[in-house]
């Protein structure tokens, strides 16, 4: 690879410039890290707890000066690696102190090639494929001067309705704890190596459960809830190495998390031990006025900085009011310390007082071959085959005339997915691209709606045309990419616009329907469920969203993915998620009696007093885990090495699993188990362990998974215990299905 010019001279120059820290050969990180901090004056210190944005000064000359000043520790949105070569020179050459900048840039899955939405690689429950393709995004990101991101969100959701959901890695602590890992390691890679960039574990803590999926909204979390689900994905973070941390904007249980002395305090600081960097999100920190917190910038500000927050992103409370919060002694210096300190050992731990400039290379790297060959990979490996009626799929290649048609079929921002800043529909290549490379003519293409919003239908006739001189049809549904991430809540999770209607004339025609779906939430699709003869959950797929598809439409490659989150019947079955609690009149799907059974004057006693909606019943339209391949498994022969664990001991649970059909693909066997007793009610299953195993037709392998003592550690409310007694467990292809067993924990 080349460097650039300027960044090449300003590398050059950097021998020269180095600071009293840079060049002390002697002593330890930590060390430099105080040293520095000695050096500081209150103002200096201030300005390192200072992120910006561009466009924050007035004049790029102004930013450049406020840098010289030492009144900025961290830019947002600078992207480049000239300019963001020359913003660095400045800090390090011609500030006091020489300490170099952070470079800011939500690079959530991918830079310019993208990779699925984050609940898309959920999907796949192949961690380390995430790992790849979030290293390649630092790759990417690195070369444009880009050093760090804020990524991986690791928010448990229940609820679909938020937008942010896809963002996340679903509804399960287990899943999403690995996945957070994974991520955090793709993006940070080896720090001494020049193309990590620091992650950020956000939104801490508690987001996710934003009431009626509506952003920024009040959050209710109990403690033992807190620690046993939604704290775990961070601590795994913690333990994967990650650099920084970032508060959310939702209030917990009543106090602002970017305020929250119990989270970011107690929790992360003294049990954790945590002694990186936290970052508040985007005016979290002024938001407190809004929450009825603070009563006004001042008084933000110090709630923060007490509470533990770092750096303060975009707004201004820290800057404006901690020097006289100091010089009144309503905060001490000693604590400006330790936050000037958390940053600085960021920075030194990134490597950026050695090797700023390390990562700012050409844009060879953007786009490259293989860095789009891995995100076709990611694509296919993240999409769900729902159903697969009579082998609908995979489609012949030989097929005489195939209709393409729907919203999704060819829109080239939209698959991209929420929250892409530097990702390029240009880049992008279709459905219909692909599929008419494949088939040339023999595609009939009419996309019937113009966006999945569309709610005409000049579009119905051309549609019905295509799809009736044709041999099979291909329906590219879903939602733009507009209408989920953040601040995109939905009421209403069905189709949008009148997708729905034309399904429903597609399929008067009697072709084989199949659709595909696109969306960056899972939706509310029982009627469309029933109507395709196949259905393909694709996500927002990214770049490679056609390529990928094909390859699974055509049968190149077995759709492998499994659903992250519980898929509702319906807005009205929120929250319902796997492994929530029995309650004590638990029904079964015996009990159920729809509303329009329920003969008239019934008396009340009639319906059987069970925990059931008498429109939707007790099930989820599909479970957490479920997905089909185009094979079929067949589990047998459950075992347990022992019908007892001890305290210190383990237990081995095996069964066997068999291709039992004419295909070969991937199955991913899934442990879960049940506390049946415990000093506080236990969900009715947790998800403990999965394997992900190839087998070809008639093939048989024994998946085995070790279970010990502390996998079945909880919060209780007081303290963090392993308790003995009787445990139900079982491998199933998803959490409603699968072999049983039982064991008990002396």
């Amino acid at each position: 690879m080349k460097f650039n010019g300027l960044i090449f001279i300003v590398f050059m120059l950097l021998g020269t410039a180095c600071t009293t820290v840079q060049n002390k050969d002697k002593g330890t990180e930590e060390e430099k890290v105080q040293e520095l901090v000695r050096q500081m004056t209150l103002d200096e210190k201030i300005g390192q707890m200072q992120q910006v944005s561009d466009g924050f000064y007035p004049t790029e000359e102004a930013l450049k000066q406020a840098i010289r000043d030492g009144k900025v520790g961290s830019v947002l949105n600078v992207v480049g690696p000239e300019r963001v070569g020359e913003l660095q020179r400045i800090a390090l050459q011609e500030s006091k102190h020489g300490i170099p900048l952070l470079f800011g840039r939500d690079v959530i899955h991918g830079y310019r090639t993208i990779f699925p939405i984050p609940l898309g690689m959920a999907s796949s429950w192949e961690p380390e494929a995430a790992e790849k393709s979030m290293r390649i995004a630092a790759v990417e990101a690195s070369s444009m001067g880009i050093n760090w991101t804020f990524a991986p969100m690791m928010d448990i959701t229940w609820d679909p309705r938020w937008g942010r959901i896809a963002e996340s890695c679903g509804e399960d602590p287990y899943l999403t704890s690995l996945f957070a890992a994974a991520m955090v390691k793709g993006f940070q890679g080896n720090v001494d190596d020049p193309t990590a960039i620091a992650a950020c574990a956000k939104h801490y803590v508690g987001y996710g459960m934003s009431e009626a999926g509506r952003d920024y909204n009040t959050t209710y979390i109990p403690e033992p809830l807190l620690r046993n689900v939604h704290l775990r994905p961070f601590k795994a973070a913690q333990d994967a190495g990650v650099l920084t941390f970032m508060s959310a904007f939702n209030d917990l249980n009543g106090v602002p998390t970017s305020g929250n002395e119990f989270t970011l305090k107690q929790i992360l600081r003294d049990e954790w031990k945590y002694d990186g960097m936290v970052v508040s999100d985007w005016g979290s920190i002024e938001e407190m006025i809004n929450h009825g917190f603070a009563a006004d910038k001042r008084q933000a500000a110090e709630i923060a900085v007490k509470a533990g927050v770092d750096m303060e992103m975009a707004t201004t409370c820290y800057v404006e009011n901690l020097k006289s919060l100091i010089e009144e002694g309503v905060v001490s210096e000693q604590l400006i310390d330790e936050c000037v300190g958390n940053i600085l050992r960021a920075k030194m731990k990134l490597g950026l007082f050695t090797k700023p400039y390390d990562q700012m290379v050409s844009s060879d790297t953007i786009l490259a071959a293989s860095h789009l060959a891995e995100a076709r990979e990611m694509a296919r490996k993240s999409m769900v085959l729902l159903k697969n009626k009579n082998n609908t799929l995979p489609i012949s290649k030989s097929v005489q005339r195939l209709a393409v048609i729907g919203p999704l079929a060819d829109a080239p921002r939209d698959q991209l997915g929420t929250w892409v800043f530097d990702g390029n529909e240009d880049d992008s290549t279709t459905p219909r691209a692909a599929i008419g490379q494949m088939l040339g003519n023999r595609m009939n293409y009419s996309p019937g709606l113009e966006y999945s919003r569309d709610k005409s239908t000049k579009g119905f006739a051309d549609a019905l045309a295509a799809a009736k001189t044709s041999d099979a049809i291909l329906f590219f549904a879903g939602e733009e990419a507009i209408l989920s991430g953040e601040a995109n809540a939905r009421g209403i999770i069905n189709l949008p616009g009148i997708q729905t209607q034309l399904i429903t004339e597609l399929k008067k025609t009697g072709k084989p329907l199949v659709l595909v779906v696109m969306a960056g939430r899972p939706l509310a699709i029982g009627a469309e469920l029933e109507m395709a003869d196949a259905v393909l959950y694709a996500w927002h797929p990214g770049t490679m969203a056609g390529p990928s598809i094909t390859d699974l439409l055509f049968g190149d490659f077995s759709p492998s993915g499994k659903l992250p989150v519980t898929f509702v019947k319906g807005a009205g079955q929120i929250p319902f998620y796997y492994y929530r609690k029995n309650t004590g009149r638990p029904a079964t799907e015996d009990d159920f009696i729809y509303i329009d059974d329920i003969p008239r004057n019934s008396k009340q006693l009639s319906l059987g007093f069970k925990s059931m909606h008498l429109d939707y019943g007790i099930s989820p339209l599909l479970p957490f885990g479920y997905g089909l391949t185009y094979t079929e498994f067949q589990y047998s022969n459950l075992v347990l090495s022992s019908g007892e664990m001890t305290k210190d001991g383990s237990i081995t649970v095996s069964a066997d699993v068999k291709n039992v059909g004419n295909f070969e693909a991937e199955e991913i066997v899934q442990l879960y188990v049940h506390d049946k007793v415990g000093t506080l009610t236990r969900p009715i299953k947790e998800l403990k362990g999965f394997d992900k195993i190839n087998l070809k037709p008639g093939d048989v392998r024994k998946v085995s998974f070790q279970l010990k003592p502390e996998d079945l550690q909880f919060f209780n409310g007081k303290a963090y215990v392993i308790e003995p007694g009787d445990f139900d467990v079982w491998i199933g292809p998803n959490s409603a299905e699968g072999l049983q067993g039982a064991f008990v924990l002396k």
